[in-house]
């Protein structure tokens, strides 16, 4: 009668450890359930258009005017996948991991750490009031030491470590972020792109940006991890 036990207890136990590791479509492709806009400029005209909608089955940002789009959750310990596209020539767009206070940085941006998906800079990290270390600091970003940090008096931009990754503009890209602990990788098509490490936030929700270009993702997938 034990060994039953424990044997029905370890299927259980496995049927958990399944369900957690199950990939979770936080894109359903058909609205945009789960997700928040912060667009400020709908603070002054209530009847804005949308900027992010819905259009062939694929997410689209359409980029103008400026902000983001949230999750309602917070993850922590996941890996993310985002297949995207720029449509009309390259340009600026972005994923912020760990996305916290609403508008902490310009009045605009969200507090979290930013993975750039600007054409030919895919991969780049970007601290908006958050910081993480990356191998070479010296070398990869620019400035003193002094002036490194996240507020708008600092010097916010971390380079990758690759170039030539990206598709060629109007094709697919996929991006992995994998976020466990205070760690945060990236791939982009494969490349291994960055690898950041001491980030002073470890959970938060995720955030697509509208920076001026419009950008069409048909996957945004979350994987939870196992906390290191």
């Amino acid at each position: 009668m034990k060994k039953l036990i424990l044997s029905l207890a370890l299927v259980v136990c496995g049927s958990l450890i399944a369900v957690a590791q199950e990939t979770i479509p936080l894109f359903n492709g058909k609205d945009l359930k789960g997700w928040v806009a912060d667009i400020p400029e709908a603070d002054k005209n209530p009847n804005l258009p949308p900027v992010f909608i819905v259009r062939d089955n694929n997410l689209v940002s359409l980029g103008k005017p400026g902000g983001h789009l949230l999750t309602e959750k917070e993850f922590r310990d996941y890996r993310l996948d985002v297949e995207y596209r720029f449509t009309k020539g390259g340009g600026n767009c972005g994923v912020l991991v760990h996305a916290s206070k609403p508008r902490a940085l310009y009045g605009m941006f969200p507090q979290s750490i930013e993975v750039q998906m600007m054409s030919g800079n895919a991969g780049d990290f970007w601290v908006i009031q958050e910081d993480i270390e990356v191998p070479d600091m010296e070398k990869r970003r620019n400035g003193p030491k002094s002036d490194w940090g996240g507020s708008e008096k600092h010097q916010r931009h971390i380079r990758n470590l690759t170039d030539n990754s990206e598709k060629p503009l109007g094709e697919w890209n996929h991006m992995r972020i994998e976020c466990r602990g205070r760690t945060i990788k990236v791939w982009v098509n494969n490349d291994l792109v960055n690898h950041g490490f001491n980030a002073t936030a470890d959970h938060g929700k995720i955030a697509l940006q509208a920076e001026g270009t419009e950008v069409e993702f048909r996957k945004v997938e979350l994987t939870p991890l196992k906390p290191e």
